[in-house]
């Protein structure tokens, strides 16, 4: 199972969005893709490129495009993860050891955070205007329990401010001043950073035969990696997506917090990237918009596999199996965006790939997550369709699916690419 085995390698050299983005970024220009900048004039259309706005990232293949208002195939994931990250005045000292002040990101399975060997990474932006990405890719933070004799009574999770801080030495440095004399820059020089915390132990094949992966992040970076995967297996070998047809892979930021900031599913990201591309190939707005009335968007999201131990908890005419395909998501009141047209939609791509698909629905009496799926249909009037590959344990510090489910989710999108309009 090599897709699941380079799933394994994509996660553990993106321990955050901005190392996400750089992974995918790398393959994309192996493969033959361009950076294009924001601030520079669009390139001609015909091509391949992509543009990185933070921890967020848009890729097209334009090649087979004969027309302006041609539609666009989409896939959609976030970089994004539940972690903790350092809050911004972040040294403490207590009964000589060095402790990290964090605050959860996102909605983390608090408990799987402690007693876990944790490094960093991010980025700092110096004096000069310089963005640097660090990963301490090192056991160097600890967030300790409380032992049971303290506690008796064990009471769930801690408590999110005062619980979550690391030890992590006895030296009395700062710890940026520590970060930066090991990465290269002067404390005094960074003026803004976005550190967060990344379980170091690798990811891994587990069970019998190595039929699960369980590594951190699943959600959502195995979405970004099959997508990533599809768009380039769609054009090996020479090949161009579907005649009169785009594709387009969009990676946001800041799903995991409600994607309200400038490179999330709610900004203009993805819309003016639409837009800078058919005004390239010659087009106007009503051009815009007519590629935007054909297009569709697969978004996708890791999706809940019925827990053995908690069976209850799902509903019960909708179980999801480990190795058993893609899930299509469902919800009534919106929190996935799929409609009859795009489920029709995604149900073809399974077909064409020959890959099983099953069906989600949460249960009517707990409340449902979300996705970016909802605000880019909103921001975009495009058929969206909402789907993911099942995994156990969703924003815990390291969470489980099936080897195989990698493979399915691979063939699936590059088939969903493959469809014409």
């Amino acid at each position: 199972m090599g897709a699941a085995d380079d799933l394994c390698r994509f996660v553990d050299a993106s321990p955050s969005p901005f190392h996400a983005v750089a992974t995918a970024a790398a393959a994309l220009e192996s493969a033959g893709w361009s950076r294009v900048d924001e601030r520079a004039a669009w390139p001609g259309p015909g091509g391949r490129g992509y543009v990185v706005r933070g921890g967020s990232l848009v890729a097209w293949d334009d090649t087979a495009s004969s027309a302006a208002s041609d539609p666009f195939r989409i896939v959609g994931a976030h970089t994004d993860s539940p972690t903790l990250r350092l809050k911004q005045h972040h040294d403490r000292r207590f009964e000589g050891t060095d402790v990290l002040a964090l605050e959860p990101y996102g909605g983390p399975l608090l408990t799987t955070w402690l007693d876990r060997d944790l490094g960093v990474a991010g980025r700092v932006v110096l004096r000069d205007g310089e963005e640097r990405h660090v990963h301490v890719d090192e056991p160097v933070l600890r967030v300790p329990n409380l032992a049971i004799h303290l506690d008796r009574d064990a009471a769930g999770a801690p408590d999110r401010q005062r619980h979550l801080d690391a030890i992590w030495a006895q030296r009395g440095t700062p710890f940026l001043a520590w970060l930066g004399e090991r990465e290269g820059f002067g404390a005094d020089d960074v003026l803004g950073f976005e550190l967060m915390t990344a379980d170091v132990v690798p990811s891994a094949r587990v069970g019998v035969d190595g039929w699960l992966v369980a590594a951190p992040r699943l959600d959502n970076q195995a979405t970004c990696f099959a997508g990533l995967q599809a768009l380039l297996d769609s054009a090996a070998g020479g090949r161009a997506p579907v005649d009169g047809q785009r594709s387009v892979l969009v990676l946001f930021d800041h799903e995991e917090v409600g994607s309200s900031s400038e490179r999330g599913a709610a900004s203009d990201l993805l819309l003016t990237v639409l837009e800078r591309i058919v005004l390239a190939a010659g087009g106007d707005r009503d051009d815009l918009h007519r590629a935007v009335a054909g297009s569709v968007c697969a978004s996708g999201d890791m999706a809940h596999a019925t827990h053995p131990n908690h069976a209850e908890r799902h509903e019960p005419l909708h179980h999801v199996r480990l190795g058993a395909g893609p899930v299509l998501k469902v919800n009534q009141n919106l929190r996935y965006a799929t409609d009859a047209v795009g489920a029709a939609v995604f149900a073809r791509a399974c077909e064409h790939a020959g890959v099983p698909l099953q069906r989600y629905v949460h249960r009517a009496d707990l409340p449902c997550g979300s996705t970016i799926g909802p605000i880019s249909a909103a921001r975009t009037g495009i058929t969206t369709v909402d789907f993911g590959a099942p995994q156990l344990a969703m924003h815990s510090a390291r969470e489980t699916m099936a080897a195989a489910d990698v493979e399915h989710y691979v063939r699936a999108l590059t088939a969903f690419f493959a469809l014409p309009a």
